[in-house]
C-alpha cells in the first residue's frame, strides 16, 4: 500500500490541493496531503488514502522519523559540507521569507545539513532538512550568498525559469521497517 501513497510531484502543480486532486483522479479514493512543496519545486512526496494513515505520516514528520533529502544548484562554490541553523520571518504579505538575528512572534527555528556533490561556479548540493518551513532552503543558502540557480525570488539572476530544488528521497519507517523512495532531477 505504501507504494500507492508515493509520488513525484511535478514542477507546477500545487502540493496541497491540484496534485492531490490528480492522484485521486488516477486512483480513486481519497487523498491525504501531510506534507507540502514549493509550486515551483518538483520532487518525492508521500500522500495518505486514509485518516490513520495521515495521523501517523504527520506524526511521523513532528518526530523526525520522516527524513526528508533534496537536491539543490546552487551559484559559487560551497565547502564540503555543513550546518546551517537560523531564525527565519516569512513575510505573509510578500510571501517572502528571511533570517533574522533574534527570536521574536513569528520567527521559528531551521536547520539543515548539506553535503556538496560538485562544487564550481555552480555547485550541485544534497540537503538534508531537519525543519520544514517554508522557503527554508532558498533562504538560508541565499542568506550566505549561494542562491539556487533559477531562484529570483531570493537573488539568482540567472535565465532559469524555476528554482533548482528537488525533492530526492523520503525515508521514514512503516510497518516496523524504514521504507526509502528516491527520484532525481534531469539536471542533478
Amino acid at each position: 500500500m505504501y507504494k500507492r501513497q508515493v509520488a513525484i510531484k511535478p514542477i507546477g502543480f500545487d502540493s496541497q490541493k491540484e496534485f492531490p486532486l490528480m492522484l485521486k483522479d488516477e486512483l480513486g479514493g481519497s487523498i491525504y496531503t501531510v506534507h507540502r512543496l514549493d509550486l515551483n519545486v518538483g520532487g518525492v512526496m508521500v500522500y495518505a488514502r486514509n485518516k490513520k494513515m495521515a495521523g501517523y505520516l504527520s506524526r511521523s514528520i513532528q518526530e523526525g522519523t520522516m527524513v526528508k533529502e533534496y537536491l539543490a544548484l546552487v551559484h559559487g562554490s560551497l565547502p564540503k559540507e555543513g550546518i546551517y541553523e537560523d531564525l527565519l520571518f516569512k513575510d505573509s504579505r510578500k510571501n517572502k521569507v528571511f533570517v533574522v538575528k533574534r527570536e521574536r512572534k513569528g520567527v521559528k527555528k531551521a536547520k539543515l545539513a548539506f553535503d556538496t556533490i560538485t562544487s564550481g561556479e555552480t555547485s550541485l548540493v544534497h540537503i538534508r532538512l531537519y525543519t520544514g518551513r517554508s522557503h527554508q532552503i532558498r533562504v538560508q543558502f541565499a542568506s550566505r550568498g549561494f542562491p539556487l540557480v533559477g531562484d529570483h525570488k531570493y537573488g539568482s539572476h540567472d535565465v532559469a525559469s524555476q528554482p533548482m530544488l528537488f525533492s530526492s528521497r523520503l525515508t521514514f519507517p512503516y510497518q516496523g521497517t524504514l521504507r526509502s523512495f528516491e527520484a532525481k532531477p534531469s539536471w542533478a
